[in-house]
């Protein structure tokens, strides 16, 4: 228990030079956006001397070994800074989007899940097949369509044609009020408050968003299961069990299955950090106030701040997602040791 203790205290420690990257990185791109910053927030009709107290109200006279100290001594006490966009704490703003964020992409992940890891299973297993062929048009599908034509696509046909979802602007209709807030998931939030109401609002309004999302994480993890299974079903050990008599389910999934999930998993982790961050399409769409939108609409104002806590935000939530991601690895696998990696 110790040396797992002690590993996983090594692996975070490995991850400190990588923020620090971030953070840097993150400053000196920002810094050389296109556009004066100053200049926009003060407004098309200001003259130089308004610009210029707007300058040095951003701390933007400064030198950039300046600013940038001043920057990191901020992290240090947990401030991330002002967007002047919002004229609110970043903390806040990512603090009341994330959850928003969170609960589009988990969603859409168990969904593809449920869909995509039974789906490539079967066409490993039925190599050939209908259900082959059926594995790769979906893949195909899922890879080729882009994120905003299948959300327009989805609320031309169930909102504007069908009737059968509410209209697309937001995490909750007009006429019901957010839950009390507790983990900032409306579903969750719902629940613990005892509201099945606004549940349902809540899951209605999720229901196209997410499926925009599933059809298009579906795709590498349906492919990467089907390829794992076949790797795994034609490897000797897969010969060796069905030659001592093991039942097909036992050597499909007690062998085959759980040895394919390492690069599932792996896999899953990796599209859920891309997606995180980059279903910006999807929150555009369906008028989702995620942080993907935050960072796109701090971007076109060279909103400095807010840019930069996104992107730390994504970094920390990427270490965060490889630590849980090594942990499983030692569930799935007893072979591989997390303290001995």
């Amino acid at each position: 228990m110790r040396g797992r203790a002690v590993a996983l205290g090594l692996r975070i420690a490995q991850t400190l030079p990588v923020l620090f990257g971030v953070v840097l990185i993150s400053f000196l791109l920002t810094r050389a956006l296109p556009g004066d910053p100053a200049a926009y927030f003060a407004g098309v009709m200001a003259d130089a001397e308004s610009i210029e107290a707007t300058r040095v109200k951003l701390g933007l006279d400064k030198s950039l070994p300046e600013q940038f100290a001043i920057y990191v001594g901020d992290l240090f006490r947990g401030d991330l800074g002002r967007s002047v966009g919002t004229g609110r704490p970043v903390l806040t703003d990512l603090a009341e989007r994330l959850p928003a964020s969170l609960e589009l992409t988990l969603s859409a992940l168990l969904l593809s899940c449920l869909i995509a890891v039974p789906l490539g299973v079967w066409a490993a297993v039925r190599q050939g097949s209908w259900v082959d062929h059926l594995c790769r048009v979906l893949v195909t599908a899922g890879v080729s369509l882009p994120t905003f034509f299948t959300g327009v696509l989805l609320i031309y046909v169930f909102y504007y044609l069908l009737g059968w979802a509410p209209s697309p602007l937001g995490r909750l209709d007009f006429i019901y009020l957010p839950p009390p807030q507790v983990t900032g998931f409306y579903l969750i939030d719902s629940l613990l408050a005892g509201d099945a109401e606004t549940f349902f609002a809540a899951l209605r309004q999720l229901a196209l968003p997410a499926a925009t999302l599933a059809l298009f994480t579906l795709a590498p993890i349906a492919r990467m299961t089907r390829a794992a299974m076949l790797t795994a079903l034609s490897s000797d050990y897969i010969r060796t069990a069905r030659a001592a008599g093991l039942t097909p389910r036992k050597v499909l999934y007690g062998y085959a299955f759980r040895n394919a999930l390492l690069p599932v998993v792996t896999t899953l982790g990796m599209v859920f950090s891309f997606v995180l961050g980059a279903n910006v399409l999807v929150e555009k769409v369906f008028a989702w106030p995620g942080i993907g939108s935050y960072a796109v609409e701090a971007l076109v104002a060279s909103d400095y701040a807010a840019v930069q806590g996104f992107v730390l935000a994504m970094a920390v939530l990427f270490v965060i997602l490889n630590l849980l991601i090594d942990l499983s690895y030692a569930l799935i696998d007893p072979r591989i040791g997390f303290a001995g990696k």
